[in-house]
This record gives C-alpha cells, structure tokens and sequence, in this order.
C-alpha cells in the first residue's frame, strides 16, 4: 500500500544549517582551556548522536573526563560566539519549508542537540521555533539516535502516524533511527557520503531537488 505523507520531520545538524564545524571548533577550543587537544577527523564517529555522547566520547578519547555540565555550558558559550550571524539556512531549505507549507504538510524539527543549541540555531538561520507545528530536542529523550524515540515523539506531537512522516536527515545513526521510527527517510548527502546512507529509502545532495520531486519519489502520481 502507497504510504501517504501528511508530515515531514527534519534533523537539524547537516539539514536545515551547517553547524558541525562550528560545535567542532567550540568543542576544540573548551578542550583546549583543559590542556587537551582535539583533531577534526574524531568528531565524525558522534556526529548525530547528541551534544553529550560527543563531548564524553572526544573526552574520553583522550583519557579526559569531562565536567558535562560545566565543559557543556563553556562550550554553548564559545559556540553562540562562533556562530553570530554566521549560520544561514542550508543550500534549498527556505524554499523547500515554504513549499511545504502551500501544500499543507505538518513540520517539526527532531534532533539529539539541547534545546539551547537548537534555540541558537534556528534564531541565526532566521527560522524561529514558530516555524515549525513541533520542537524534539535531545534533552526530552533518554535514547538519543540510532534509538527511534525522538521521531516517535515528534509524530505524537504532530498527532500523526510515524508511517505518515517522511524524515529528513543527514547522519547514519539519524537514517537508522527513522527506519526503527518506521518512518520513510530522505537521506542528504552533507556530512556523509551516499554509500554510507544506504538504508535510507532516497537520497539526494540537497533539498534544492524541491517537494514536488521528493513526493514524486514517496508517493508516485503525486500532483502538487
């Protein structure tokens, strides 16, 4: 049976901004005031998976064990800095929001960062919260991604079916926690490469490709 899409949930990371280098180079710098020093290419394996999982896990690597609350606000500070009027929205995203809109899809954003950075985020891109029907954040879920729980509260919040939402999303850990949502998935290729993506039902390099082509490919004989 042809699924219907009613709503469309969006990670934010690496979909609607750009904002991985940022947190990096904030992490970077909080690490730093602790004497440890961090490379780029140790991010990769957290990305998607929460702002917690990221800065224990780049602590840990280096055998440092970080004071989360203390080492988290310090880097939410450097990060608010670093990205002041500096984050515009990714490449298609306004346009693909607007046309969502005109063809009357339900939006929520999900994503594993805390709410602040989310806050942050959306305010430097010019995309407040009110954009959007819902707000999932990672501070309202025990399981972060690959766990499926921030899509399943994103659909209850929508007051839809996860069957009925078609996420968003650019990170392996982000792609197998809507197919466990038992979401359909749309995959950008922004932080990873396609062949890193492969359970996701579609992929593409950006939402520039437009709504029409996406529910083209969800929902064939789709007329907007």
């Amino acid at each position: 049976m042809q699924r219907k899409i009613s709503a469309i949930l969006f990670d934010m990371d690496g979909v609607l901004v750009d904002s991985e280098g940022f947190i990096f180079e904030a992490a970077k710098q909080m690490f730093a005031e602790h004497g440890v020093r961090v490379r780029s290419e140790e991010a990769l394996a957290f990305v998607g998976t929460g702002e917690d999982n990221f800065l224990i896990g780049m602590g840990r690597l280096h055998g440092f064990e970080i004071d989360l609350a203390r080492d988290k606000a310090r880097t939410y500070q450097l990060y608010e800095e670093l990205v002041r009027n500096e984050m515009p929205p990714m490449k298609g995203v306004t346009m693909f929001i607007r046309q969502c809109r005109e063809y009357g899809l339900k939006l929520a954003v999900a994503s594993s960062a805390d709410r602040i950075k989310i806050g942050i985020n959306l305010r430097e891109a010019g995309m407040p919260a009110e954009t959007f029907d819902a707000v999932v954040s990672g501070d309202e879920v025990k399981r972060k991604k690959p766990f499926p729980d921030i899509y399943l509260l994103a659909a209850k919040k929508l007051g839809v079916t996860a069957e009925e939402c078609l996420v968003v999303e650019d990170a392996v850990s982000g792609v197998t926690a809507a197919k466990a949502a038992g979401t359909s998935c749309l995959a950008l290729t922004t932080s990873f490469s396609a062949d890193k993506l492969t359970e996701a039902d579609h992929i593409v390099d950006s939402l520039e490709i437009g709504l029409d082509e996406v529910l083209a490919k969800f929902q064939p004989g789709t007329v907007h």
